[in-house]
């Protein structure tokens, strides 16, 4: 029999799934944005092409603003950058939501990786004092 933890837990995972199809959905389909950005980076791309065969289109560099400057150099960052820029929170929020669904309640959040990296530094100083005192006591018997 599930609590009401887990049945939120449940729930909330449905919810941020949804959410994150509803997301993508919008970005890819639905805003003209990202329609804009990319065929920018295209035509750009063709601009360079033509650049450098010597039909130099005259672009003065300081008309652009640094907006469109950032934009730019954002947008020349490889794929796996903004995959991980991405996917790294995106995963944290769901695993901790994956955790809620679990039936003890002690194991919530253990997934999230700094408490992770805190319950596995933890576990190892306990085995180095545990073996610490086993080695003591070894000694004391002998």
């Amino acid at each position: 029999m599930m609590n009401f933890r887990q049945r939120m837990g449940w729930i909330g995972v449905g919810l941020y799934l949804l959410a994150s199809v509803a997301a993508v959905y919008y970005i890819f389909e639905i805003s003209q944005t990202y329609n804009r950005l990319a065929l920018a980076q295209v035509e750009k791309a063709a601009g360079a092409q033509t650049k450098w065969s010597g039909d130099a289109s005259s672009s003065s560099p300081s008309s652009t603003s640094w907006i469109v400057t950032l934009k730019t150099r954002l947008l020349l960052l490889p794929f796996w950058v903004w995959a991980t820029i991405f996917l790294i929170p995106y995963l944290q929020v769901f695993l901790f939501l994956y955790s809620c669904t679990r039936a003890d309640p002690k194991t919530v959040g253990y997934c999230i990786l700094p408490i992770c990296l805190a319950v596995l530094c933890n576990r190892h100083q306990t085995f180095a004092k545990a073996s610490n005192q086993i080695s003591r006591l070894q000694l004391i018997d002998t």
